[in-house]
């Protein structure tokens, strides 16, 4: 049986829904002509078949983000017959009314990297495929009409500014990117989102914000913490709830 939708998280991911008493049923890495996809968990509910696969490993972070292979992920995933795909995503907040805990949806995306690759078909025809809008609007509207209730602050629009990584941008970097536009940064979400425009998926993309972005707000160096500062014991609190909420 074909999945109808799969879900792209963090690391670990299946394992916050066998948390709620949701056990994958089947789980496989497959081969793609771009190298092996990362695991896949297979999970039923209510008559839905879903997949999971966590981008940056299964037990801790293993891969950072210029080093996903996003086309074999996919490409494995349109194998599958997924038609429908929901990324859950971690970045960071270049706008203040935008705070570590908060869920946003963004509409839009700002490709400030450096990363790739960002094609299926290098060197093959005219590569015009339109990205407006990005984020296919039914999934989107369902996915924030699921949120009406939610427990937390939810912002229905937002430009997502993505960075190559893995180093943190600079202050400067972020005023720029506060003058472009963008709300959030972060490394994950492209070239994911356009190589899923190229197999025609239906993709949208949640993000829960992890941190103010360097230079947003005075925040003292840390070393040996999470993102060295950026976050305070409060923030990474509310954050944590967020994580632990995911699987609802």
């Amino acid at each position: 049986m074909k999945p109808e939708i799969a879900v792209i998280a963090r690391v670990g991911a299946h394992r916050a829904l066998e948390l709620v008493g949701l056990t994958p049923h089947r789980t496989e890495v497959y081969s793609t002509p771009y190298g092996d996809s990362r695991p896949v968990h297979w999970f039923r509910q209510g008559g839905l078949d879903f997949v999971v696969l966590s981008r940056h490993g299964e037990a801790g972070y293993e891969i950072s983000a210029p080093f996903i292979n996003a086309r074999a992920n996919l490409y494995a995933l349109k194998a599958l017959g997924v038609g429908k795909i929901l990324a859950w995503v971690a970045p960071g907040s270049l706008n203040p009314e935008m705070a570590p805990g908060d869920l946003v949806a963004p509409h839009d995306v700002l490709d400030e990297g450096k990363g790739g690759p960002h094609t299926f078909y290098p060197g093959v025809g005219w590569g015009f495929i339109r990205h407006n809008p990005l984020f296919c609007p039914e999934l989107r509207a369902a996915m924030l009409g699921a949120l009406v209730d939610v427990p937390f602050v939810v912002h229905g629009r937002a430009v997502y500014v993505a960075t190559t990584g893995p180093r943190l941008e600079t202050a400067a970097e972020i005023r720029k990117f506060g003058l472009l536009g963008g709300d959030l940064v972060g490394q994950t979400l492209a070239p994911e989102v356009f190589l899923a425009r190229e197999l025609e998926f239906c993709y949208t993309a949640l993000t829960y914000v992890v941190n103010y972005a360097e230079g947003l707000v005075e925040r003292p160096y840390e070393p040996g913490v999470l993102f060295e500062g950026l976050a305070t014991p409060a923030e990474v609190a509310k954050v944590r709830a967020v994580e632990a909420a995911w699987p609802e």
